[in-house]
């Protein structure tokens, strides 16, 4: 009956993958719309017991992705090439480094750049430290860099080098579920493997719209700001709908036309407001602090990385950082196919530090230009950014308010909605390709136009029914449904790690186990060989005694396995 309705349509998909999470999705929005109270007491209730009990687990998982992720890296498997030998990177690495960054967290950069830092600034996570302090705009520097750094592209990092290796090096399916393989065997290719692909296409169109809803409600306050513009739902509604179309028509012109120009155009932008604010506001106080949260951020890293708040229990970790976890890894299929998507040619080791270096630097450049100037600002300047973003909760407008204390104050506040649109448009645009792909197995777009602009337009109506029907609460449910939907999604990225070492075994045998247990087998390896070849050079001497034939023989019998072997050791190393 699916393939029936699927050849009528014209579509080429898998019928179950798709049409399944087509009708979830209709059924998950009806749902949060005529029984609102219900789905948010369910999924209130069981977000409250996750981030009670098992927030520890969340802290403790994203930690381990990077280790695994630098170990992997500096290991052996690190030169092993994502595709064939002679591949090689189809983009450059400003434009990697552009697309990767505007599918990944540039819409959240512009929503918390300013919002987070004097948040943790006003209210410290830690006791024993006096708000609006020293002190405390220490700390608000390290959690805002610890949240926003190395561990979340380390979310997105692991998933898109397992997807790249299974679909570049082992030719399989640009599935969630051909990473599993390992583990499934061909049951990937039946129901088993629906199901996984099933919750990543479901996980990625809930996360990406949370995403359009923080970034809806900015565009919003920036517009509010700029033309009076009322903020409710109605606008941002009409906001979703108009970008949507925005993201639609990039979707139509493809990867190479649409996301990859949007994303260059959107890189340069985002820079020259960051460049704005560096040369406009306390340049010096800002070039110190840029190199001063380096080294803040390295020395805080390992103590945030396993802080649990244990002794003071005060809940703080379940409403940001267990909170920030959870919600990206149930996107991270999306951004990890993505990137995968677009990284063919590159090697393990290249691909793990490019993806976690580049953004991570940036990121701390970002923070420390806005995060540092709002501190400033309250500290030596007018302040009005803790009364307005913490006791007033104004997290949307924390930017704009921001931008009143810097000259041309209405063109940095339109080019900042215009990035914000853009973020918007390429992140949308971008699941849209990836859900796709998802749903079809496909590793190009080699499916109709028409299946990416259905997953765009959807993306939209889910973002813009909730918030039509519920306003701010509707989003606020569907981040407790993500926090709980976070979990099976950290049990398959465990499950990731398994697999692709399984796979590196398998596929290098050459390269397993300990450097030194491989030199040793090496070198016994060559002994075996020498002493082999003396025993037959001994043999063929003593045989050649009679005939002169023998001894060239048995001589080119001799040095011809020896020669094989080395060049078959030296293939080893």
């Amino acid at each position: 009956m699916l393939e029936k309705l699927q050849r009528l349509l014209g579509l080429r998909t898998d019928p179950v993958i798709f049409f399944t999470s087509a009708g979830l999705t209709v059924l998950f929005v009806v749902a949060a719309i005529s029984l609102t109270e219900q789905v948010d007491r369910i999924f209130a209730a069981a977000s409250d017991w996750l981030l009670t009990n098992l927030g520890w687990f969340y802290i403790l998982g994203v930690t381990t992705f990077l280790v695994y992720l630098l170990w992997i890296a500096v290991s052996r498997y690190g030169h092993i090439r994502l595709g064939a030998q002679d591949d090689r990177p189809e983009y450059s690495r400003r434009t990697w480094f552009a697309m990767l960054f505007a599918a990944g967290i540039g819409t959240i950069l512009m929503f918390w750049g300013v919002a987070e830092p004097i948040s943790h600034f006003a209210e410290p996570p830690q006791q024993g430290v006096e708000p609006q302090s020293t002190e405390a705009a220490r700390m608000a520097m390290a959690y805002s860099l610890y949240h926003f750094g190395l561990h979340t592209w380390s979310i997105f990092c692991l998933p898109s080098l397992t997807f790249a290796y299974f679909v570049y090096v082992r030719g399989m399916p640009f599935r969630v579920s051909s990473v599993l393989y390992p583990l499934l065997g061909d049951r990937v290719y039946g129901t088993a493997g629906r199901i996984v692909d099933i919750a990543a296409v479901m996980g990625t169109l809930f996360g990406v719209a949370v995403s359009i809803g923080l970034g809806t409600m900015q565009i919003n306050s920036g517009l509010a700001r700029l033309f009076g513009l009322p903020e409710n739902s109605l606008v941002q509604v009409l906001l979703i709908t108009v970008i949507t179309a925005i993201a639609t028509t990039s979707v139509v012109y493809g990867l190479d036309k649409g996301i990859r120009r949007l994303s260059n155009i959107n890189i340069v932008m985002a820079v020259g407001l960051m460049l704005f604010v560096l040369a406009t506001g306390a340049t010096l106080f800002l070039a110190k602090g840029i190199i001063e949260n380096v080294g803040v951020y390295l020395s805080s890293l390992v103590s945030l990385a396993f802080w649990n708040d244990t002794f003071a229990d005060t809940g703080w970790q379940g409403t940001w950082t267990v909170f920030y976890w959870a919600w990206t890894i149930t996107w991270s299929p999306f951004v990890g196919i993505f990137i995968a998507r677009i990284s063919k040619g590159r090697t393990i080791r290249e691909f793990v530090l490019g993806v976690l270096a580049l953004p991570t630097a940036f990121t701390i450049v970002w923070f420390s230009v806005f995060g540092m100037s709002a501190i400033d600002i309250e500290l030596n300047g007018a302040g009005g950014l803790v009364r307005e973003v913490v006791e007033e909760g104004d997290i949307p407008g924390a930017l704009f308010t921001f931008l009143e204390n810097y000259p041309l104050t209405t063109l940095a506040s339109a080019l900042s909605v215009l990035i914000v649109v853009i973020f918007f448009t390429t992140s949308s645009d971008s699941a849209s390709l990836v859900v796709d792909m998802l749903s079809a197995g496909q590793r190009e777009e080699g499916g109709p136009t028409r299946q990416r602009v259905f997953w765009a337009i959807t993306e939209g109506v889910v973002a813009g029914t909730l918030i039509a029907a519920t306003g701010k609460s509707g989003l606020d449910a569907l981040a407790e449904v993500i926090t709980v939907l976070g979990l099976p999604f950290f049990v398959l990225a465990f499950l990731m790690m398994y697999s692709l070492v399984r796979a590196l075994r398998t596929d290098f045998p050459e390269l397993t186990g300990p450097p030194a247990a491989l030199r040793r087998r090496m070198e016994r390896e060559r002994r075996t060989r020498e002493w082999g070849a003396g025993k037959r050079d001994g043999e063929d001497a003593e045989g050649g005694e009679g005939t002169g034939g023998g001894e060239g023989a048995g001589g080119a019998g001799g040095v011809a396995p020896e020669g094989a072997g080395g060049g078959a050791s030296e293939g080893g190393r």
